[in-house]
């Protein structure tokens, strides 16, 4: 389909006004309902201030996300699959914060009970766009003229693409504003990707994340007056992998979600070093941690992160 100024200004604009209209009621109600954030004993003693402020925030975003979606854009296969990968992550975010904050449960799902889920969602993704869209099992690798076809290690790779993705950008969310901003980047930048490609449905989606995302940072920029929780999270990183996946760019992730890769495998490599040596890369992971506990501010930490977000997103639209 053909994409408008008009087309992409509606999608932005529908999301980003049912998170601002929808926040100054929301965001009471959280609190009535002591939905409050419960802050790791061992994470920064700074962010024990935190502790209280409502979380599932990630509400707004994705009813907004969806709500601007179903009105800007054609209901498409690509569409459908879109919003259902991106719903599937809400529901399994809900309830994982459900879990802890509600139910009082520290851990909320369990990690095998949530990529149960993740690997689902993949599944039902590469069935459907195996029967509808007639999808193939190629990958368009950036810098090569021609898609490589990974054959059988396509169907898994694709579930590593989207668990891996969605739970990099739910580790992310560490700070305030930290991945509502860079996921509004990541966003444009496969907005324009997707332009370029001639996704036009895809783009009015990557259109109403940044949008939703955008606008949520009026409540959730430092001082945060809430937070997205993992429903708002897991779901935006699923969403982003989304249109990773339907447009076959799936290495493309890699590039226009730096940030968030580094976030996951900065909390990997700690992990494997402690484990093995009982020394410790980083002062703290995820690596946003790192930073705070080597003196900058909170500001800085995620000013610095979304400038590298958007040169990434920049060279990721580049060199599609």
């Amino acid at each position: 389909m053909s994409v408008t100024f008009t087309s992409l200004a509606l999608a932005a604009a529908v999301a980003a006004g049912f998170v601002l209209l929808t926040g100054p009621f929301f965001i009471p109600e959280l609190h009535k309902l002591k939905f409050g954030q419960s802050i790791r004993a061992e994470g920064p003693k700074s962010h024990q201030a935190k502790s209280g402020t409502p979380t599932m925030g990630g509400i707004m975003i994705i009813l907004g996300i969806t709500l601007a979606t179903l009105i800007a854009a054609p209901f498409s296969t690509e569409i459908f699959l879109a919003l259902f990968i991106m719903l599937g992550h809400f529901v399994l975010g809900f309830i994982d914060d459900y879990l802890k904050v509600v139910k009082k449960q520290n851990l909320g799902l369990k990690a095998k009970q949530k990529l149960l889920g993740q690997i689902i969602i993949a599944a039902v993704t590469m069935v459907i766009g195996s029967l509808v869209l007639a999808t193939d099992t190629t990958v368009s690798i950036p810098l090569l003229a021609e898609p490589v076809d990974f054959g059988l290690f396509y169907y898994f790779f694709v579930p590593f693409a989207m668990v891996g993705i969605s739970n990099a950008v739910n580790l992310t969310d560490g700070l305030d504003g930290l991945a509502s901003g860079t996921v509004a980047i990541a966003a444009a930048s496969y907005g324009a990707v997707c332009f370029s490609l001639g996704h036009g449905d895809l783009t009015l989606f990557c259109a109403a994340i940044m949008g939703a995302c955008l606008a949520f940072l009026r409540f959730n920029a430092h001082p945060a007056k809430v937070f997205m929780g993992d429903t708002g999270s897991l779901a935006l990183g699923g969403a982003i992998a989304a249109v990773g996946i339907l447009t076959h760019t799936e290495i493309l992730l890699g590039v226009i979600g730096l940030i968030f890769v580094c976030e996951a495998f900065s909390v990997i490599i700690q992990v494997i070093s402690f484990q093995t040596t009982g020394k410790r890369v980083f002062r703290m992971s995820p690596l946003h941690h790192h930073f705070e506990l080597g003196g900058w501010s909170e500001w800085k930490v995620v000013l610095v992160f979304w400038t590298v977000g958007l040169i990434a997103g920049i060279v990721g639209w580049w060199v599609a």
